[in-house]
């Protein structure tokens, strides 16, 4: 995914997952993407991604840069993300929270099982 304005993208799900561990990470995640849902609908659509986006400092990006987001997390198809396609991508967004994600994994179900 190339979004126009990709240089000044300050990937911060490292340092939220640092400060608030695995499960609190997820929990952040699901906020914002409640944030950004659409509550009819009950995912991210385009228009309730471009209406909300400056909620979460994403004002400047371009219709494409949206349309490319939903895209690129969009696995099952419709045109919309759901709150599992959502967390994927901004994981996957964050290439420092990818390698660090199997620690993150752990422990998560560390904390889950004990």
């Amino acid at each position: 995914m190339a979004l126009n304005n990709q240089s000044e993208f300050q990937d911060f799900l490292p340092l939220m997952a640092e400060k608030l561990g695995g499960e609190g990470l997820i929990g952040e995640l699901c906020n914002g993407f409640n944030l950004l849902m659409d509550t009819d609908k009950g995912v991210i659509t385009f228009d309730s991604l471009k209406n909300n986006s400056a909620l979460l400092g994403l004002q400047d990006l371009t219709d494409d840069d949206l349309l490319s987001m939903l895209k690129e997390g969009d696995f099952d198809g419709d045109g919309a993300l759901n709150q599992m396609e959502f967390c994927v991508l901004m994981f996957r967004l964050s290439p420092e929270l990818m390698e660090e994600s199997q620690f993150l994994l752990e422990e998560a179900l560390e904390q889950e099982f004990n």
